[in-house]
């Protein structure tokens, strides 16, 4: 995608306390001057800070203002041990933030994967964790999902070589809907439907792969200004969908001063097509604990591709919508999952789509145990 976003102040509920503004300002490793009032202590400041890579084309970079507002509801949390890193300094947004970043505007994954270009930038970061919203370029430009997550595969290794313990958040991309590209908009759901799959395949317990969805709730009439790059309130929406997850990774979690309905994204769910026939087929869902506290239920929304529409449900429990999504929720007896423990549901979906193989968008939210 070209890199065309204008500078914009986004709309924004964090009010800047001078002192925190000055403080930014100060150069990295000085003292405050004599007088200053010391910054105080919250529960996730340390020593050495994690330090977060945020990794994209120029819905992250250019300038991602949702970087902004991630930083300072971050902040604002009480998470100050955080250092944002990459090798691209600040781009506006009208609001002080940590704003190294790795949003490269026009970049492909694969091109990324193919020219090698991400260990260097590894190498002069060092990042604990990547929240990482790539591929919408090569979605743009036609590339399919296979070679899109083979690219995935290179730069999850790539990472690692880095850092073997490195956590990556990886996100369904928002929505898109250029007026010049009609078939992007499906596209983009394919890829999506393909994404809790490699994730969990690539998943570890030394370097969790963590999925996140950006798509659901996502209009790209109201949260973008040309059907791509997101607007102030696509930033919005975007920063809180990064929170809960990022939060989760950095230890204890204090309060989101947020909204209220930030989704509780403590679980993915992973979509596998098990047989197909002509006019249906049957797939599973595997449901997982990504946190690292028990949870005590789960519910899935799957959304399935190229108008499938789910008509059978076993351990689980199912509610389908005219459009076709269907919210299937835990069986009663299958819903508490300790860390990294996982269950899965089966079920039967009718279609008239061609031989294609079967698809879904699969996000998960869980109840936390009390």
């Amino acid at each position: 995608m070209r890199d065309t976003r204008r500078l914009r102040l986004p709309r924004l509920s964090i009010r800047l306390l001078p002192g925190l503004l000055a403080a930014l300002l100060l150069p990295l490793g000085r003292p405050p001057p004599a007088g200053a009032p010391a910054a105080p202590r919250h529960a996730t400041a340390a020593a050495d800070p994690v330090r977060i890579m945020p990794l994209g084309d120029s819905i992250t970079g250019s300038p991602g203002c949702w970087r902004a507002l991630l930083w300072n509801r971050l902040q604002d949390a009480g998470h100050t041990g955080v250092d944002f890193v990459g090798t691209l300094p600040p781009q506006g947004c009208g609001i002080a933030h940590d704003g190294d970043n790795e949003g490269h505007g026009g970049e492909l994954v694969t091109n990324v994967a193919s020219q090698g270009l991400l260990p260097a930038r590894l190498a002069a970061t060092r990042p604990d964790i990547v929240v990482m919203h790539l591929g919408t370029n090569d979605v743009w430009s036609n590339i399919a999902p296979d070679r899109i997550l083979a690219a995935y595969d290179t730069l999850l290794a790539q990472m690692r070589e880095s850092n073997p313990d490195i956590r990556v958040l990886v996100a369904q991309l928002i929505p898109m809907n250029p007026a010049t590209c009609a078939a992007c908009a499906q596209r983009v759901v394919d890829l999506n439907a393909r994404i809790p799959a490699w994730a969990a395949g690539a998943h570890t317990s030394r370097s969790p792969v963590v999925v996140v969805d950006q798509w659901t709730g996502f209009d790209t009439a109201t949260d973008t200004y040309d059907g791509v790059h997101p607007d102030a309130s696509g930033d919005e929406k975007i920063a809180a969908r990064w929170f809960p997850a990022l939060a989760a990774q950095l230890g204890s979690t204090p309060g989101d001063p947020g909204d209220p309905g930030d989704p509780t994204l403590t679980c993915t769910a992973s979509f596998r097509s098990v047989s197909v026939w002509q006019g249906g087929y049957q797939a599973e869902v595997t449901v997982r604990n990504t946190s690292a506290a028990p949870v005590r239920g789960w519910t899935v929304t799957l959304r399935p591709a190229d108008g499938a529409r789910v008509t059978q449900v076993w351990n689980g429990a199912l509610k389908s919508a005219a459009d076709g999504t269907a919210t299937v929720a835990d069986a009663g007896w299958n819903g508490a999952l300790a860390p990294g423990a996982s269950t899965a549901f089966g079920l039967i979906a009718t279609t008239t789509a061609g031989p294609a193989a079967p698809a879904a968008t699969a996000d998960c939210a869980a109840t936390p145990a009390s």
